[in-house]
């Protein structure tokens, strides 16, 4: 047998044995920065922290195309979101005003400190912020 069609066999083998164990939920404590994992037969498993509850995140307003804005999203002042655009939209422009882009980005800091990974944003988010209608 190859090595190549060994390692494949292995990797199939591995695949297989992690389809049939039972499923996990993870569900971010907001106040206290820790995760519940429970299985799927609802027994509590561990308890892990939360990376991100009481990180220094901080927020950078950047110019974009246009005479747009975006946003920097740093953890411990090293870069984490890059964000010139309008996220869920396409094209590359960003929101009309700064105010509008920090607005954002602190909605998408608040995801990130309750450990919702990615931190997406929806056209439905964005709408509710009000950060669509024009300058």
């Amino acid at each position: 047998m190859s090595k190549y069609k060994f390692l494949i066999s292995v990797f199939l083998s591995a695949s297989i044995i992690l389809a049939y164990l039972p499923g996990t939920s993870i569900s971010a404590g907001e106040n206290t920065g820790k995760q519940e994992v429970k299985q799927a037969s609802g027994k509590q498993a561990t308890e892990q922290k939360n990376p991100y509850a009481r990180a220094q995140i901080s927020i950078k307003i950047i110019s974009s195309i246009h005479k747009t804005f975006g946003y920097d999203i740093l953890i411990q002042g090293k870069p984490f979101i890059h964000q010139p655009n309008i996220p869920a939209l396409p094209g590359n422009e960003g929101f009309a005003t700064g105010k509008r882009a920090r607005k954002v980005a602190e909605f998408v800091v608040r995801k990130i400190r309750k450990n919702e990974m990615p931190p997406a944003v929806t056209v439905e988010d964005l709408n509710k912020m009000g950060v669509l209608n024009q300058r």
